[in-house]
């Protein structure tokens, strides 16, 4: 047996009304047509909903009850509607990120705060990769969006400009180059490294401009994190190269930025999609939010 909603609707009015005559007001029906919708969900029901007299009606105890089961699966459909409209209009969903530990750390909180601000029913899946499994995930459908740094990427992608950062040398507040305001590359190969993981392009950049220079890099230890890096590099164990925005964030340790004398110092950040006509809305909206707040 099924049950036609518009039915349970015109039943809901009716008794809130207190009239046939009033709920097809509300409604915008006419009268004999409610009456007879009400008939056949009575017969259907077998069951006597309403006593009907000449001052209105009157509900009889399973008309009582079905009103409080009628206005919850209305209410269930009412709200079927609505979030079936804040996901076509993006105010709902869910979006996949992938983004590399220069642009997590440096950018996406302030960017995502903001967003879901914005859109607090929109579901962001953020997951930190590095830069060559980021274009990897988004090419291959595991992410809508992904943001790297300075790879090479195919065809298959749309690709545009995100942001750029500065990287600085940072070392043991007691470390020789602690007193520069800058230093070459070359000038901090006779030192070792605390380095990111294999395969970040940090550590890739790091080892081709030592190959460039015929110079070997003395990576001594390899970390996942920045928090990590920067703790290794404040206990003597290295030196390391950091964006300097994300070093503001270890002031409390004793380890000191020294400004970087290198072109490649400055990065590009770019940010991909597969598609951008293909996205969801949300995913859209937090497009072109990354876009236009630069």
């Amino acid at each position: 047996m099924k049950l036609d909603p518009l039915s349970l609707r015109l039943f809901v009015s009716v008794v809130e009304e207190g009239t046939i005559a009033a709920a097809a007001t509300r409604e915008h029906i006419a009268a004999a047509a409610v009456s007879k919708r009400l008939s056949e969900l009575e017969d259907q029901l077998n069951t006597q909903l309403l006593t009907r007299s000449n001052k209105g009606i009157v509900v009889t105890a399973a008309g009582v009850a079905l009103l409080d089961l009628a206005r919850g699966v209305l209410n269930d459909l009412d709200n079927i509607v609505s979030q079936m409209h804040d996901f076509s209009s993006g105010t709902r969903g869910s979006v996949r990120v992938l983004a590399n530990i220069s642009a997590i750390t440096q950018f996406m909180p302030a960017a995502l705060k903001s967003f879901l601000a914005k859109h607090p029913q929109v579901q962001v899946n953020l997951q930190e990769k590095v830069s060559s499994a980021v274009i990897r995930g988004v090419a291959e459908n595991i992410a809508d969006i992904g943001i790297f740094t300075q790879v090479p990427y195919g065809d298959n992608l749309e690709v545009h400009r995100f942001r750029t950062d500065e990287l600085v040398l940072i070392v043991p507040a007691d470390h020789p180059l602690s007193n520069r305001s800058s230093v070459s590359f070359a000038e901090t190969l006779d030192f070792e490294f605390v380095g990111l993981h294999v395969g970040s392009s940090l550590n890739f950049q790091m080892v081709k401009a030592a190959s460039e220079l015929g110079r070997l890099l003395k990576l001594r230890i390899q970390v996942t994190s920045y928090d990590a890096q920067c703790l290794m590099v404040e206990a003597g164990l290295g030196i390391g190269l950091l964006p300097k925005i994300s070093v503001e964030t270890y002031d409390a340790l004793a380890i000191k930025a020294v400004g970087l004398d290198e072109p490649w110092a400055h990065r590009q950040l770019d940010i991909c999609v597969r598609s951008y006509d293909s996205l969801s809305v949300a995913a859209k909206l937090l497009f072109d939010h990354f876009q236009s707040n630069k």
